[in-house]
């Protein structure tokens, strides 16, 4: 596997992944600027893919009871409340109170950051790097599906994610993740969770088009006075080299628990191949050289005598 596999810039992951004429890459733009939390994502995605349910108990943490992405919930919606400053209502209309926190000042009001999270379908995915059996594959959309029939459960796919996205299913430590909706992508049908996205916060289609929607989308946001709109996981020469599935945010990828710079954790295999083989040549050398030196040694003093 060369470098270039591992990591940079990849305009087709498909066809190195050995497909020959696939269609486009397809993937997520999520616009957390038009979600609602209504949550339709979620409960969609699990009537799809079958999944169980994974706790009715709410986290203490605003309305959210799933807590994050996991083996049972491939899509996640985020509650973040943050505090804000007062927004003065328009000439004319009554201004109405928000909820305050009692430890905030008095006029001290908040203001919900609402996204749905789910697995990004790296352009350089460790997790399908890692896997032993090839339960994890590339698909001729060049999504990355997991293949719950030949998982063995080794759990090395889990540490490599950046993201923190893929996990084990405590049943029978098998792993689980997002799969795109494989099967309805391959019926020409788009997955559950835009199908049912009410605000058009998930938007599915070619990724490159979707780039160029999400970029006039923030340009958009920008001039209607919203300067913190970015986004996250659209640029092809980050560390992952862009996602499959990408965010226009609203403040700090970190609020949304998601990691500011992520790095494909596979990038560095092939330098610390070279240095686990300089090492051992090294320690074979030695452990050579340690026996040849005493022979030579016995071999002298017999030529003495």
């Amino acid at each position: 596997m060369t470098d270039s596999q591992l990591s940079g810039p990849e305009p087709d992951p498909a066809g190195d992944a050995g497909h020959a004429g696939h269609p486009p890459r397809v993937g997520f733009f999520t616009d957390t600027s038009v979600c609602i939390g209504c949550k339709a994502c979620e409960v969609a995605c699990k009537e799809w893919n079958a999944l169980s349910e994974d706790g009715f108990t709410l986290t203490g943490m605003s309305y959210d009871n799933t807590a994050g992405l996991g083996a049972s919930t491939w899509r996640h919606v985020a509650f973040i409340e943050q505090s804000a400053p007062p927004v003065p209502a328009p000439e004319g209309r009554r201004e109405l109170p928000l909820v305050q926190d009692a430890s905030q000042s008095a006029g001290g009001e908040f203001r919900w950051l609402m996204s749905s999270d789910v697995c990004k379908h790296c352009t350089h995915a460790a997790c399908l790097d890692v896997c032993p059996t090839g339960s994890l594959f590339r698909t001729e959309f060049g999504t990355v599906v997991v293949q719950e029939d030949i998982c063995n459960g080794c759990g090395y796919c889990v540490p490599a994610c950046p993201y923190g996205v893929i996990e084990q299913r405590p049943s029978d430590g098998r792993a689980f993740k997002c799969t795109l909706c494989y099967d309805r992508l391959g019926a020409g049908q788009e997955p559950a969770c835009a199908k049912a996205c009410p605000t058009e916060s998930i938007q599915f289609g070619p990724l490159d088009e979707l780039r160029e929607r999400a970029a006039l989308r923030v340009d958009q946001l920008h001039a209607a006075g919203v300067p913190e709109a970015r986004l996250y996981g659209h640029d092809p020469t980050d560390g992952v080299g862009g996602d499959g599935a990408f965010f226009l945010l609203l403040d700090e990828p970190e609020v949304y628990g998601l990691p500011p710079d992520p790095v494909v954790t596979t990038r560095d295999l092939p330098a610390m191949w070279k240095h686990a083989a300089a090492a051992a040549l090294s320690l074979a050398g030695g452990v050579a050289l340690s026996f040849a030196l005493p022979a030579l040694a016995r071999g002298k003093a017999q030529v003495r005598r």
